[in-house]
């Protein structure tokens, strides 16, 4: 075994969970817990001015990432409030042309879950499968969509697999049917070039603590050009022009600032770097004897490994390697015994106990990546030996 240099225990591999916040990023952040305390809201003293100040610069940072206007960013507490209020909002505000909704068996929780939501009130839900590769086949939309479809909702890049979705071809289809499209955009955001003027995207939503900043809040994007209007879901103080009412928190709006702004300055050297740990990563794991990789191999983003280990357990796996933090899914769902859904969606039926979800990031060293796949090629032997099931 070779030497490892620069470890840090545990290693942390769980990125798509949730990422460390970047120092800059904590220290853009102080001097709104202290001194600069003012509420944004505040429009007679310095310390509201200042806040003010500060948080549209922050919202012009989010905006320039995404190609989009300051005007369209609506601050959140994060990507779930962010979907809650886009699908929310625009069925309320269509229901009387439809209570049609089209989704996807593979989207975020904090989607199905409002979905479900949905339907007990009467809106009727489809939730188109995904090829076994994870990606949507455009026909099958376009099939699906039909007079009184109000919204299509679709996730950039899933959680568990890092599959990218066409998002611009998905956008032609659903803009020239004239039904609103709604994108989760939680995992895309420094993995792929986002670009609204490019794509006609109605609402999409955002995370900060996936991207290097803080937890607790998000945006939500909305389309200048809708013409719907999205009905809140919180009243009070009409902050956000109303859309979503609650004092703003300076601290963490500008501190997601600063992250977004980070990713694009620094995101395509930083793609680059990651992108050759996948590399590595991939290629030392498939040397596993029946070791597979879930998901599209080309439509990827390649932070996310989500591999299939044959006749090992993931939750035996990763119970087995105290010193690694990786998954066996989403963050959101790693409470339950329940076997992956989006694994189940993919084709995984036999298997789907047998796979673990690897994430690496900006922080993610090479010795580590190397230290990972050393430890899992000696665990999965033990594991194996320890199976009936393995010849």
């Amino acid at each position: 075994m070779k030497p490892i240099y620069k470890l840090r225990l545990p290693v942390y591999l769980d990125y798509s969970s949730t990422t460390p916040a970047d120092p800059r990023v904590v220290e853009k952040m102080l001097p709104f817990l202290r001194h600069k305390f003012g509420n944004p809201a505040s429009r007679s003293h310095i310390l509201g001015w200042e806040t003010e100040a500060v948080v549209e610069k922050a919202r012009e940072c989010v905006a320039s990432l995404i190609k989009a206007s300051s005007k369209e960013i609506v601050w959140t507490s994060g990507a779930t409030e962010s979907n809650n209020l886009a699908i929310k909002a625009i069925a309320l505000s269509k229901h009387n042309k439809g209570k049609h909704i089209i989704t996807l068996k593979t989207e975020h929780k904090a989607v199905l879950d409002t979905c479900r939501y949905l339907e007990s009130k009467g809106f009727i839900i489809s939730y188109l499968a995904v090829n076994n590769n994870g990606l949507l086949d455009l026909a099958l939309l376009n099939n699906c969509i039909q007079s009184g479809t109000i919204l299509v909702i679709i996730m950039y890049v899933n959680h568990e697999i890092g599959v990218i979705q066409n998002i611009e071809d998905i956008s032609r289809v659903c803009n020239k049917l004239r039904v609103p499209l709604h994108v989760d955009a939680a995992q895309a955001v420094g993995k792929v070039s986002i670009n609204t003027s490019k794509t006609q995207i109605n609402t999409m939503s955002l995370t900060s603590h996936k991207a290097y900043g803080p937890k607790g809040v998000g945006v939500l994007y909305v389309n200048k050009a809708n013409v719907f209007k999205v009905v809140p879901q919180m009243h009070g103080g009409g902050q956000e022009k109303g859309v979503r009412s609650g004092t703003l928190p300076t601290h963490q709006i500008v501190g997601m600032g600063k992250a977004y702004r980070l990713i694009y300055v620094e995101g395509l050297s930083e793609f680059k770097t990651t992108k050759q740990l996948n590399v590595f990563l991939v290629k030392e794991l498939i040397y596993i004897v029946q070791a597979s990789v879930n998901g599209c191999l080309t439509a990827r983003v390649p932070h996310n490994i989500n591999i299939n280990i044959k006749y090992v357990e993931g939750e035996a796996l990763m119970m087995s390697m105290k010193s690694i933090c990786v998954s066996s899914g989403s963050a959101c769902t790693s409470s339950s015994l329940q076997p992956s859904y989006v694994l189940q969606a993919i084709g995984c039926i036999q298997n789907v106990h047998n796979s673990i979800r690897i994430s690496i990031g900006r922080f993610t060293l090479a010795s580590e990546v190397e230290y990972v796949t050393q430890v899992v090629s000696g665990k999965v032997k033990r594991l194996r030996q320890l199976s009936p099931l393995w010849v």
